[in-house]
């Protein structure tokens, strides 16, 4: 596969051009988030989590807190579908939750456009094709993303993942930032069909088609 030079040099002046100007212009608004989360839901008002970046290099990930920490008797997290509160369903249908992130795009851990992050624990049970996805930055949005977020399968997101890092371009990222917001707006594809998000990806096999 030829690297192109807007993969080498341009995207990271993309993002930065990007989400710099993003970053002041949210500021407001993410001081609004914080401060309902906090009242809302408590502290700490942001979600961290180790994650796989480039070349699977963890990084720290950033988002606004979307669940409550509530536990059974033993002392076990609930599930996701009882923690979850309908403020934070607002934040994810909206994807405002994921606006710390562009703190993550400055910091050159992520990209604006790009796999989206996942659980570090999911790296062994990639595929060899499957792990091609950690060839390019993680990104705030991607092709799997504008293409209907959590409504698709794993082997449809791992598909659009794989195929992005076989043709990222600046063309192709424009397109996705405009099919995201597309998407977002209409709040479709919050939740997958069996789960509030997606559920637990356990080992699937994925084919790569043209997008």
């Amino acid at each position: 596969m030829q690297v192109s030079l807007y993969r080498v040099f341009g995207k990271r002046l993309f993002d930065v051009l990007l989400a710099g100007p993003a970053l002041i212009f949210f500021a407001p608004l993410m001081l609004i988030l914080a401060g309902l989360v906090r009242l809302k839901l408590g502290s700490p008002i942001l979600f961290r989590q180790q994650r796989p970046g480039l070349n699977e290099k963890p990084f720290i990930l950033y988002k606004f807190r979307t669940m409550l920490d509530e536990r059974d008797g033993q002392g076990n997290l609930l599930t996701e579908a009882e923690r979850i509160t309908p403020f934070g369903r607002f934040l994810r249908s909206t994807s405002l939750d994921e606006l710390p992130e562009l703190i993550n795009v400055l910091k050159g851990e992520m990209s604006v456009i790009g796999p989206r992050p996942l659980l570090m624990k999911y790296l062994s049970r990639y595929t060899p094709r499957q792990r091609r996805r950690h060839e390019v930055k993680p990104g705030i949005t991607g092709l799997a993303q504008s293409k209907g977020r959590n409504s698709l399968t794993w082997e449809q997101r791992f598909t659009f993942d794989v195929w992005y890092v076989d043709h990222c371009s600046f063309w192709l990222d424009l397109k996705i930032l405009a099919l995201t917001l597309k998407i977002v707006l209409k709040r479709e594809g919050i939740t997958h069909e069996t789960h509030p998000s997606m559920p637990e990806f356990s080992g699937v096999a994925g084919s790569v088609e043209s997008f």
